[in-house]
């Protein structure tokens, strides 16, 4: 071998040699993964459970089908009161604010109703560290 191909063998080993540690190193550096979140049991309810979330589900909805017709009656009425108190607008304003206060009053109570049916149909989750409720009350 010549003294060029030794001298170059010799730094490539050199180079080999200095780079690993930092390789290693680098490589055991990255930060751990994180755990994986818990898994989520979905419990799937007894038929009278189920029965009666139905129940519930159609009270809602009759409940939400109602409160939008009351609705509809109650803005034909503020539209019909309006009428002769057009060109008046100290009553228009009066009016406006009426009905913008109606009209919020409507939605919290729609919101509710919309809440109420999402916990109706929802089914009910478990986490596995804790134990699911029982069914039956100690009294």
């Amino acid at each position: 071998m010549s003294f060029e191909t030794r001298a170059s063998l010799r730094l490539w080993s050199a180079v080999l040699v200095l780079a690993l540690p930092a390789a290693a190193g680098a490589w055991q550096a990255q930060p751990p993964r994180p755990a994986a979140p818990p898994p989520v049991i979905v419990v799937q309810p007894p038929a009278n459970a189920r029965f009666q979330q139905v129940v519930r589900e159609h009270e809602v909805r009759d409940q939400l089908q109602k409160s939008q017709l009351e609705e509809q009656l109650r803005q034909n009425q503020t539209d019909a009161t309006r009428r002769p108190y057009a060109a008046n607008p100290i009553h228009a304003t009066r009016l406006d604010q009426a009905d913008q206060a109606q009209r919020e009053l409507y939605r919290a109570r729609q919101q509710d109703l919309l809440d109420r049916y999402q916990n109706a149909v929802a089914p009910p989750v478990v986490h596995p560290d804790k134990s699911p409720a029982s069914s039956r009350s100690g009294g």
